[in-house]
């Protein structure tokens, strides 16, 4: 079903590396990709000839040539001129059923916005901030009408949806007026996603395949230094809203600082980046790409079940005990997220050392380096066997003794913590 015409014109376009150097990448060489094949295509996806809505998204979203040629002919269809950026994206949306991971979505996305601003210039500051706005009032969309009924969900207020969006006008702020009025107008009318009677497929963990260790850098210290963010595999990226709960030791979170708030977040290697939008790595100041990073080496990543205030929300809790929630965009991407996370978590952090001995009665956390593990993937699929079996044996001869002194407590809850990473390290590798 338009397989043969598709593949007519990818021979000018292969697959890129990264996603993130490719996918604001507009100009194609009219050498390189047939043209009239992708304008041919474009039409007969935007007119359903011969494709369902769940079909067309998949041809918009590939990270080639051929794929981004027939994506810039499809939006062609389409005229925003005067409409605001809710009705556009509602038009857009009605055609085809958007689906696949984050980074497809997004890629789809991404000539939208582009075709917005063209069919509006001057409404926005560029095409960037276009994008930065279209997936805020999808996540504002998900936030104000995902949740059960009753009302048991807190949701996202007017002043806290603009608030999120400060100085991302490519530096400015949005027109305050304009923010409002996509406010009210998602609250009022939610966003409708097109259906063909079909599911779409449900979207797989990305990036987990193949080794992601990287050298460490000579004389970098593994335990204090961020690695190289340059040289890190890339696992899954895509907006979220993110609410600090602990912050590191075990300390709660003050509570001026424990709203929430968006990132566009990145999972590099064992670390989370936080941006305000998907250019956080293009920016040169290496403070500003460290900014909100988290370690995740030793980290557990689990649905929260218990916080009802918002749906789709998962919580991590890393190894220096801070504690995070991230509220995603439907029930796809928390399993999505949470897969990822806890497959790199398994698979990459080295296995812990020895704590501190001492005369005191206080238990001392082993120490969780968070530099890449040196074993074998079967190796470490090993590791996690053997110590989850060992820290269930210490778990369980613990709470036999009916220990209540502190030491036993902060024991129990390390080993808790513990036996819930290593427990689940088998099938998270495999």
């Amino acid at each position: 079903m338009g397989r043969q015409e598709l593949g007519s014109g990818s021979d000018g376009g292969s697959d890129e590396g990264s996603d993130g150097d490719s996918l604001h990448s507009f100009h194609y060489s009219p050498k390189a990709v047939d043209i009239p094949s992708a304008e041919r295509l474009a039409k007969r996806l935007y007119h359903l000839d011969g494709f369902k809505k769940s079909d067309v998204s998949r041809h918009l979203s590939k990270n080639n040539e051929f794929s981004r040629a027939v994506a810039e002919e499809y939006v062609k269809h389409f005229d925003f001129a005067s409409a605001t950026l809710d009705a556009a994206v509602r038009a857009f949306l009605s055609r085809f059923a958007l689906s696949g991971e984050t980074q497809e979505r997004e890629r789809v996305l991404v000539h939208f916005s582009r075709r917005y601003l063209e069919c509006n210039p001057g409404s926005f500051n560029s095409q960037d901030a276009v994008h930065t706005l279209t997936c805020a009032i999808m996540l504002l969309n998900t936030d104000l009408h995902g949740g059960a009924a009753g009302g048991a969900f807190r949701r996202m207020s007017c002043a806290e949806f603009i608030d999120n969006l400060a100085d991302l006008n490519d530096g400015d702020n949005f027109p305050r007026d304009t923010l409002k009025a996509l406010y009210h107008a998602i609250r009022a009318h939610p966003l409708q996603w097109a259906l063909d009677g079909e599911t779409p497929p449900a979207s797989t963990v990305g990036g987990t395949g193949g080794g992601g260790a990287t050298a460490p850098v000579p004389g970098s210290n593994p335990f204090l230094d961020v690695p190289d963010q340059s040289r890190a595999v890339e696992y899954k990226k895509g907006y979220v809203m993110r609410k600090c709960c602990v912050d590191a030791n075990g300390r709660r979170t003050p509570f001026g600082r424990r709203g929430w708030k968006m990132f566009y977040c990145t999972l590099r290697d064992l670390v989370l980046y936080l941006h305000k939008d998907e250019h956080g790595f293009r920016r040169n100041q290496m403070s500003d790409n460290l900014h909100n990073a988290i370690r995740i080496h030793h980290a557990l990543a689990t649905k929260a079940t218990d916080y009802t205030k918002k749906q789709h929300v998962f919580r991590l809790q890393t190894a220096d005990q801070a504690e995070y929630l991230f509220q995603t965009s439907d029930s796809k991407e928390l399993c999505s997220w949470v897969e990822t996370i806890n497959f790199v978590c398994a698979a990459y952090s080295a296995p812990p050392l020895a704590g501190a001995v001492g005369s005191q009665r206080k238990f001392q956390r082993p120490l969780l380096p968070c530099s890449h593990t040196k074993l074998s993937m079967r190796e470490q699929l090993a590791e996690h066997e053997e110590r989850a079996a060992r820290l269930e044996e210490e778990l369980a001869a613990l709470r036999h003794a009916r220990d209540v002194t502190p030491h036993a407590r902060d024991k129990d809850h390390y080993l808790v913590h513990e036996v819930g990473i290593g427990g689940g390290a088998y099938w998270r590798i495999c």
